[in-house]
């Protein structure tokens, strides 16, 4: 077997006994995975061990995600909004690279806006994006995955869930239906043996972060004073969490929202 590095240890630990923090042997599907937090998903899931398969709707940007992150890492253009592409894009997976093992619903989009201005069509470009796009998709994985009796979803949810934050209400709404999504479909899919659990970002810093902060110094400072470790996340913070979640040391989690935050959802 060829040995792969490991973000934590190689697959084998110096007893002999499988390492239950690798991914070895694991297909992963990552929506959004081209830039920011899904990138760093895709590179710390690959770092694991695991196949990555990363999607997006830039060709000219998975390519160039795919070419830095290394041979265990492949793409598929798709647009997760176009929900009668995604039973094809799943087969297509699986009749190159085996049965899928892991999903991470990272796609999404946000939108700054106060509220009284919001108008239906934006709110329900949002929903449709951040919710409805993320349950067609895992409907159509835990389909198989149930049938095998085996996978692990992971939903990426946002401190918008936990309290309220001005000017983001559509984007607000879609990640608090998402943390309820989590529960629910945990207790219909733990008998089946897969687990669903979300990851809560705190404020990371990513290219499309830094220029909304920058242009909102106020919120900027708001969200620096109620983080108690004083500094904001790195995407590989998010990353790490995820290969946790996704692997068999996290085997007895599920229904669960892990805040990587800093703090922040506690802070005051």
């Amino acid at each position: 077997m060829a040995h792969i590095e490991s973000y934590v240890s190689p697959h084998l630990q110096p007893n002999g006994q499988l390492n239950p923090f690798s991914l070895e042997g694991k297909l992963a599907l990552i929506t959004g995975g081209g830039t920011g937090i899904g990138l760093e998903m895709a590179r710390c899931m690959a770092t694991a061990g695991a196949t990555v398969i990363i999607t997006g709707r830039r060709e000219a940007v998975l390519q160039e995600a795919v070419a830095d992150l290394g041979s265990s890492v492949h793409y598929l253009t798709n647009d997760v909004c176009e929900l009668d592409t995604l039973e094809d894009l799943v087969a297509q997976i699986e009749a190159t690279h085996g049965p899928l093992d892991i999903l991470v619903n990272n796609a999404g989009i946000n939108m700054k806006k106060p509220a009284l201005e919001v108008t239906d069509e934006e709110f329900t470009r949002i929903i449709h994006t951040n919710l409805n796009a993320v349950f067609a998709l895992t409907r159509v994985c835990a389909k198989r995955m149930v049938e095998r009796k085996n996978g692990v979803i992971l939903m990426i949810s946002s401190m918008a869930a936990y309290y309220g934050i001005d000017r983001v209400v559509a984007y607000a709404a879609s990640k608090s239906a998402v943390e309820g999504m989590v529960k629910v479909l945990a207790s219909e899919f733990s008998k089946h043996n897969v687990r669903v659990n979300a990851i809560a970002p705190g404020f990371i810093e990513t290219e499309m972060s830094r220029t909304a902060m920058n242009s909102d110094p106020d919120r900027r400072d708001r969200a620096m004073r109620r983080t108690p470790m004083g500094k904001f996340g790195q995407p590989s913070d998010i990353g790490h969490a995820a290969v946790f979640l996704a692997s068999e040391a996290a085997r007895y989690i599920t229904g669960a929202s892990l805040p990587v935050d800093g703090g922040n959802s506690i802070g005051f």
